[in-house]
Formats: C-alpha cells, sequence, structure tokens
C-alpha cells in the first residue's frame, strides 16, 4: 500500500463504496471476542479502520484465533511474527486454510490482500463474523464469548416419515395445485364483440 497513490474517479467510488460497508460497531464486538478468545496476549487494536487492520495484519492474532476454537490438535502449528510483507501473508493465508477447514465458507473468506492492503476489511468482518457464528453454532466449549453476539447457524432438521403417512400424503391436494370450487368462464367478456361492416 505504500506504492499505491490516491484513487480518482470510477476507482475511487468503487472503493468508498467498499469502504462503506465497514461497520465500526462490529469492530468493537470482534475485539472484545477475540480478546476474551485468545486472552490478554494478543493486546487491543487503536478504534477504527486502521488499527483494527494494524493489529490482525501479521496473522498472528488470526492464527491464535482459529486455534482457540480447536480443542485437540491445533490447525496452525507455528505462529511467529514477522517483519518481512511475504511471511506475514503466508500467515493469513494459514489462518484462512484453518477457518475453511473449521467449517467456513468459501463465499464467507476474505482475500489476503483484503486485509494486508486493507483493500476490503468488511470482507474481514464478515470472515470473523461467520467464524464466530460457526463457533457458537458448534457448542463445542472452545467458545468463549457472548453467545448474543454472533448469530446461531441454521442446523439440520431431519424428518423420517413411515410409509402410511407417506401414502396419507398422496391423497391430499396441495394449495399449489389450486382449486377453482366448480368454477367456469361462462358468462365472462372481454372487450366489444368483433364488428362486421
Amino acid at each position: 500500500m505504500a506504492n499505491k497513490g490516491p484513487s480518482y474517479g470510477l476507482s475511487r467510488q468503487v472503493q468508498d463504496k467498499i469502504d462503506s460497508k465497514y461497520d465500526p460497531e462490529l469492530e468493537q464486538i470482534l475485539v472484545e471476542w477475540i480478546s476474551r478468545q485468545c486472552g490478554s496476549g494478543v493486546g487491543k487494536p487503536e478504534p477504527g479502520k486502521q488499527g483494527f487492520q494494524a493489529w490482525l495484519k501479521d496473522g498472528c492474532v488470526l492464527s491464535e484465533l482459529i486455534n482457540s476454537l480447536f480443542a485437540g490438535e491445533k490447525p496452525v502449528k507455528k505462529i511467529q511474527s514477522s517483519p518481512m510483507a511475504f511471511k506475514q501473508m503466508e500467515q493469513i493465508s494459514q489462518f484462512l486454510n484453518a477457518a475453511e477447514k473449521y467449517g467456513v465458507t468459501k463465499t464467507d473468506m476474505f482475500q489476503t490482500v483484503d486485509l494486508w492492503e486493507g483493500k476490503d476489511l468488511a470482507a474481514v468482518q464478515r470472515t470473523l463474523s461467520a467464524l464466530g457464528s460457526l463457533a457458537v453454532t458448534k457448542d463445542e466449549g472452545t467458545y468463549k464469548g457472548d453467545p448474543n453476539w454472533f448469530f446461531k447457524k441454521a442446523q439440520e432438521n431431519k424428518r423420517d416419515f413411515s410409509d402410511e403417512q407417506l401414502k396419507a400424503g398422496k391423497n391430499v391436494i396441495g394449495l399449489q395445485m389450486g382449486s377453482n370450487k366448480g368454477a367456469s368462464q361462462e358468462g365472462m367478456s372481454y372487450g366489444r364483440p368483433r364488428q362486421i361492416l
């Protein structure tokens, strides 16, 4: 981001629209959750977008977070801070792989550059929210936060019907089929009759 100058025109409009999706209230919830989940060792960022990005940029906090959600073997083996850009990006990608292994869908994931270059921090928030929702839903005892911070994901509600219930259901006419209750088009006319001259 150091070599990137200001954007103008359409690029500026697009970046402004992306920036407007960033939620400061969600930032506070995520910071509080990550601090509780990982302990005081991760610290807290400066308030605001830049502080949030700088806190997560090297990938160490994210790796600590994902490791804290696994009860057994930890998915990110080596967590070490490095000033080198490619090492920081590698740490972020390890977090993303572990989050996918945990169950976060690919559509909820951010790209490494979204965080590292600060292009789309709203996407980072979406990924962390999805991770929190998954942790609350799984309820494995590893989640350390207020369960009301994230919504529970829908779970399977499988139903088993007996053969008699299935046969009885075939005799019912569904409302999608419609019913005219004996109505007909008799007496209906549209417009004037054809005039023959």
